[in-house]
């Protein structure tokens, strides 16, 4: 999120995410007679803006807004809608981060990422020879965090919002209820793992197709989820970590090998943190922290990148995607050792985003030769962090802004749908180092301070 004199806010933090999105994004917005209108080169909202990665979900959070909800009200709407007809990334099953500005200015962030479960140990994805078991850290059970969704849109709701919840949640309900119409990618995506439904559950879930494949066009309903989604609207927070949807989730755990326990449920808190904030051309950014690396990355990036002339280079260029490529292995190798959850290890944010740190880090880039590979390595800071990610963001007429990343890791995450309650399950256990110099399933490598144990937050890129 950017701010600058002239302009109240701008999340570019959400535009680094989006624009590998942007096809499939669906925009909703507001001029002064709430009337809705497509310019022929982007879109412009007078009076307030939704955008996300489903029509429906960004029809929910217009209507909110359109009835006088607030930006956060919005947010909560909005992801619940996307757990129902997004449900590659949208979810109740994972978790995420957000990052806020007020009217008044005031930023912030929310982390709602998901913990391993107090029974993970660091070693659990290793065999007896030390060797990580292919898969296990991907799919089925034992890939599985401790779920932070539905506490973070609880928090988001108890501090920010002004609607009440259940009327919040009511439209996810009636779309999981009444069932939406496949469009023809998400209906070439659930062909894509009918074969990872089948094999992960022990029921037929309604995303596994039995007599064929799924066509765009077709309806498909979700009566389990919408029960679910149902509890949540009426009893809060409560409707998922306690009660039938604990105790139908802990019982699907169990089946399978998983780790998640009532305890795990009843002890997962999401975390208000301060964001990482500096400045790039003028701007001031404000962007995620650990646990996610995603703000340290940007600030590394966007630093590095103003010690260049980038119009002068030429989008795309040989020279471009040189000096891009060059900063991106420099900031991923600080990635890999200096950062994790902090509330574990210590991760010296100010010193990685120090504007002299980043210059001498990237002061052996050479504009016509690759740098060996063997000499990039992380720098030295003194001792004190797709389709399957989707992101929305809202804007309202008071000027609040919010800015919500969600993910199940991989699509459809460890592709286990919880029988009874009908949601995916997340695979982010695959994002902690699950051995030294092993690359998760995103090419990524990680080291002690990402290690698995229990209780902690994995990395994530999500910025």
């Amino acid at each position: 999120m950017y701010q600058s004199p002239k302009q109240p806010v701008l999340a570019i933090f959400a535009l680094v995410a989006l624009m590998f999105a942007a096809p499939f994004l669906h925009v909703q917005y507001l001029h002064a007679s709430h009337h809705w209108r497509l310019a022929p080169k982007g879109v412009y909202g007078e009076k307030a803006m939704v955008v996300s990665a489903h029509r429906l979900a960004s029809e929910v959070g217009r209507d909110v807004l359109a009835r006088g909800g607030n930006a956060f009200d919005a947010a909560v709407a909005v992801n619940f809608a996307l757990a129902v007809v997004y449900q590659q990334a949208g979810n109740i099953g994972g978790g995420g981060f957000m990052v806020y500005r007020l009217a008044n200015g005031d930023v912030g962030t929310l982390d709602f990422r998901e913990r391993a479960p107090f029974a993970a140990s660091r070693d659990m994805y290793l065999d007896e020879k030390g060797e990580v078991i292919k898969g296990l850290s991907l799919k089925g059970h034992l890939a599985v965090g401790v779920p932070g969704a539905v506490a973070g849109m609880a928090a988001l709701h108890e501090k920010f919002g002004s609607e009440p919840w259940d009327v919040l949640l009511r439209p996810a309900v009636t779309l999981a209820q009444d069932g939406f119409i496949l469009t023809e990618k998400a209906a070439r995506e659930f062909n894509r793992f009918q074969k990872d439904f089948a094999e992960q559950n022990r029921f037929v879930p309604p995303v596994l197709k039995t007599d064929g494949k799924w066509r765009e066009g077709e309806r498909i309903k979700f009566p389990a989820l919408a029960r679910t989604l149902a509890t949540i609207g009426a009893q809060g927070r409560a409707g998922f970590y306690e009660g039938r949807v604990a105790d139908t989730l802990v019982d699907e755990m169990a089946s399978g090998g998983g780790l998640i326990t009532h305890q795990d449920l009843a002890a997962y808190t999401p975390v208000w943190r301060a964001p990482v904030r500096f400045s790039y051309r003028g701007h001031e950014i404000v962007s995620m922290p650990p646990p996610s690396s995603g703000g340290i990355a940007l600030a590394q990036l966007l630093q590095g990148a103003e010690a260049y002339d980038i119009a002068a280079l030429g989008h795309n260029s040989a020279a471009h995607i040189h000096m891009m490529t060059e900063l991106q292995r420099r900031t991923y190798a600080d990635r890999a050792t200096h950062l994790g959850d902090t509330d574990f290890v210590q991760v010296d944010i100010d010193g990685l985003t120090k504007r002299d740190y980043i210059t001498a880090r990237n002061a052996d880039i050479s504009p016509d030769q690759k740098t060996p590979s063997e000499q990039v390595k992380p720098g030295y800071v003194a001792a004190m962090e797709s389709a399957e990610t989707t992101h929305f963001s809202i804007v309202d007429a008071a000027g609040n802004a919010v800015a919500v990343t969600t993910t199940l890791n991989g699509m459809y995450g460890a592709k286990v749908v919880v029988r009874g309650a009908g949601f995916f399950l997340n695979n982010e256990m695959d994002d902690f180092a699950i051995k030294p110099g092993h690359a998760n399933q995103f090419g990524l490598l990680g080291d002690s301070k990402n290690a698995i144990a229990p209780g902690k937050r994995m990395l994530s890129s999500m910025t």
